[in-house]
């Protein structure tokens, strides 16, 4: 029987649900959010994983790459879609969260992202701080203008 996994990720815990192909809860717990702690989690039902789903951000993207190599169907699903799909549920709670991941991932109602490599991403974070800092100066450059713009003074 295929089991499907929902992982709802925060700073130091997880919430980690497993249901079986009739949607039926087989294990919810909390763990740490750290990739040994979710590999342990469901090591016991590891060989009939199906998918296991994660909500695309910074730490889900880590958790996708530590966990991918150990041979983990894991997908990144893209946040704006799951959270329109999570949000007709009446209490939203971690663990009604990581419940209604695993049931989109059993029922096939998610869209997966492309996780971009590595190397592209440390690229991306590089340009990205660039950017930032070069908008920083700018902005810092125009508020020392203005300063001393009050008191007569003229700065090329």
């Amino acid at each position: 029987m295929k089991l499907y996994v929902g992982l709802d990720v925060g700073l130091k815990e997880t919430s980690l649900c497993i249901v079986d192909s009739d949607g039926l809860t087989l294990r919810e717990v909390k763990v740490s959010t750290e990739p040994e702690a979710i590999r342990s989690a469901v090591e016991g039902y590891a060989d009939r994983l199906d998918r296991v789903g994660i909500e695309a951000s910074s730490l889900g993207i880590w958790l996708y790459r530590e966990l991918q190599p150990a041979g983990l169907p894991i997908i990144v699903v893209e946040a704006r879609h799951m959270r329109v799909s999570l949000s007709t549920m009446r209490n939203k709670t971690d663990r009604n969260d990581a419940r209604g991941i695993a049931q989109m991932m059993r029922l096939g109602w998610y869209r997966a992202v492309h996780v971009k490599n590595i190397d592209m991403q440390k690229m991306r974070t590089l340009l990205t701080s660039r950017k930032l800092l070069k908008r920083k100066l700018i902005d810092l450059e125009n508020h020392i203008r203005g300063a001393l713009r009050a008191y007569g003074l003229l700065v090329g």
